[in-house]
């Protein structure tokens, strides 16, 4: 008797729940980070993937997850208060980030359809500004880098993340 209310249940179960789930954009997790033996393997091997992706939609997509992956590495080394570190992650992530509109329009200029990369990036924009805007909440406006042997430098935090949102902000009034 149990295991046939058992088989009802999972049936009920499996006819009414739907078959497709939607999820929103979601960040990778954070891989290697600075001061790892790996970390410049990683970034080398990175680098070199560049090469790989050479169509104007895989171009998109490797781009796009470079810009994931850095600011992924720049909130965590915030959250740990490595902000030199955090802020030259962050420039890499625009960087990445800003070659993302050119090979869009060069897939739409031959003629494929970039309905749905469109949308993945305006879902990915919103998820970058929501986690900016996070960051932003709980960083200094200035923090002063004194190394041990060099000169301090005053890092401007606040700067770099207004321009990191002014950036993703430009990039998607430019999408084709």
């Amino acid at each position: 008797m149990l295991k046939v209310l058992g088989s009802f249940i999972v049936f009920l179960t499996i006819l009414f729940f739907p078959r497709s789930a939607v999820s929103a954009y979601v960040l990778p997790y954070p891989s290697l980070m600075p001061g790892h033996k790996l970390y410049r393997v990683m970034r080398l091997f990175d680098d070199a993937k560049r090469y790989w992706y050479w169509g104007s939609l895989s171009s998109y997509r490797y781009n796009l997850g470079q810009s994931d992956k850095a600011l992924v590495e720049a909130k965590t080394l915030f959250e740990y208060r490595q902000y030199l570190l955090a802020v030259h992650a962050l420039e890499r992530s625009n960087r990445s980030l800003q070659r993302v509109p050119d090979f869009l329009r060069q897939a739409k200029d031959k003629g494929k359809n970039i309905e749905k990369y469109i949308q993945e990036f305006g879902n990915a924009m919103d998820e970058h500004k929501r986690l900016i805007t996070a960051i932003k909440q709980d960083t200094p406006e200035k923090f002063t880098w004194a190394p041990e042997k060099n000169t301090p430098q005053v890092l401007s935090i606040r700067q770099a993340l207004f321009e990191s949102e002014k950036i993703r902000n430009e990039i998607t009034k430019k999408l084709p």
